[in-house]
């Protein structure tokens, strides 16, 4: 079975239990949907697609307080299940591939994603496809790994990044795998939202950061977990 067809499965295997699992009131993803919620009413914003959007958490919040055209792609059948019985139209979550998105360029003001970037392999790729996709801006809520364990954990993880040593010693770390595994989260990858900046710039050029767990520190890749980016032009 390959890294994604396993991923999938966890998921179908897990979908009932997803809200229970995965999402939290007050969480840090509920931190970034009110700065989105915020965002889209401040830019006067028409329509936003989401990737991986699971059981479409992300679409129910924003629906609630932005009623504006939205769009949500979720390639786990039982996912998209688990939405359409809480509410979403078969027309709102949709199947889909984050790496090939069936739409044409710049057909959605805004393209968001929360906490599924560090699932996809070929996260850049996902990236350069939600930017292609956007018209104004790209919404991003996702891990830095970077920022994540005790002071010292984080120094050693910096250092080892700084000299363009991160992908050998994770390699090693994961035993030749690439990947890691937690009941709670499935597959995923060593991820950093820094990781994909480069990418976002190319389009959209102006990012604006939100620290999204109040444990982090004013310096975000060095000392938060997990964070939000708005990137525009």
């Amino acid at each position: 079975m390959s890294e994604v067809e396993t991923q999938r499965a966890y998921y179908a295997r897990t979908a009932a239990q997803y809200d229970a699992m995965h999402v939290d009131e007050g969480d840090e993803h509920y931190r970034a949907l009110d700065w989105l919620a915020n965002l889209i009413r401040q830019n006067s914003y028409t329509s936003l697609l989401d990737i991986g959007s699971g059981t479409g958490r992300a679409l129910r919040y924003l629906k609630e307080r932005q009623p504006i055209r939205y769009l949500g792609v979720e390639p786990v059948e039982a996912l998209r299940a688990q939405g359409h019985a809480q509410g979403l139209n078969d027309d709102e979550l949709v199947d889909g591939n984050a790496l090939a998105l069936d739409l044409a360029d710049d057909s959605f003001d805004v393209v968001s994603e929360f906490g599924v970037l560090h699932h996809i392999k070929d996260h850049r790729k996902a990236v350069a496809e939600m930017c292609r996709v956007a018209k104004h801006g790209v919404f991003i809520s996702d891990s830095n790994n970077f920022g994540q364990g005790s002071p010292l954990a984080r120094l050693v993880k910096q250092s080892i990044n700084a000299v363009g040593m991160w992908g050998a010693f994770d390699w090693v770390m994961t035993r030749g795998k690439g990947y890691h595994w937690s009941e709670g989260d499935g597959l995923f990858y060593s991820y950093s939202v820094m990781n994909d900046l480069p990418v976002l710039r190319r389009k959209f050029p102006k990012l604006h950061f939100l620290s999204t767990m109040p444990s982090s520190g004013p310096h975000f890749y060095r000392q938060a977990p997990h964070m939000a980016v708005f990137a525009t032009r």
